[in-house]
């Protein structure tokens, strides 16, 4: 087993895992904000577009959307996220494109837990926000969102968790994260499960303290009433 450690960039793979989850977590909770913000919205049309949006999504496979990424908007529309004249650019597009696959897809999620975010933030504040003369974006942005992402931080780490183990289809458009590198070395050394242990058990190492921070943090930051 040592052996196959030194052998393979194990860590190396797990830094693209990480890698792959904090960008996608930025992306995913700037999309899934502006998506919140239009289910909630006043305007039907805005609504119903978010609306649309977050059941297409859910229910598209994340395999799909990755293969539309790499497929569909890079080889076939070519669209590059990448210099193409770079050395490493087939390696770059298929990082970022696994990037913007993985936010678009988690973004439905990251709407649907800050949406029930919104919807514990009593009615009282939101028409008390009206009736001291804040529009609609004022309201969100000093009354409902601060008190939304305080209520939505434990459905919030759970969608992160979600994403870490969802990078895992990353490898389906050759993006060298660690189920990759498991797959390679199963398939090229005897003993795959001592092998798939060890990946088990640096996928717990990750995702473990993240759900026990924000388990914390939801406690914490709970908005009292």
């Amino acid at each position: 087993m040592l052996d196959i450690i030194e052998k393979y960039p194990i860590l190396g793979a797990f830094g693209m895992t990480i890698y792959l989850t904090f960008f996608s977590a930025i992306g995913a909770l700037v999309i899934g904000t502006i998506l919140a913000v239009m289910r909630v919205s006043p305007v039907g049309v805005l609504r119903r577009l978010g609306s649309f949006y977050v059941n297409t999504v859910r229910n598209t496979p994340l395999t799909l959307i990755l293969v539309l990424c790499s497929l569909g908007l890079l080889y076939i529309l070519e669209i590059n996220l990448a210099d193409p004249k770079s050395p490493t650019s087939i390696v770059d597009n298929n990082i970022r494109w696994a990037i913007v696959g993985l936010a678009v897809y988690h973004a439905a999620f990251v709407c649907e837990a800050l949406r029930s975010g919104v919807n514990t933030v009593p009615t009282g504040q939101a028409e008390a926000a009206r009736s001291i003369g804040l529009t609609f974006g004022q309201s969100l942005r000093e009354v409902i969102l601060p008190q939304a992402f305080r209520g939505a931080i434990a459905p919030l780490g759970s969608v992160l968790i979600a994403l870490t183990k969802n990078t895992t289809v990353a490898s389906i458009i050759g993006v060298s994260e660690a189920s990759g590198l498991m797959k390679e070395i199963i398939e090229n050394e005897t003993g795959g499960l001592p092998v798939f242990f060890v990946f088990a058990l640096g996928f717990v190492i990750l995702t473990l303290p993240v759900g026990v921070f924000f388990t914390s943090l939801s406690r914490r930051l709970a908005v009292k009433r």
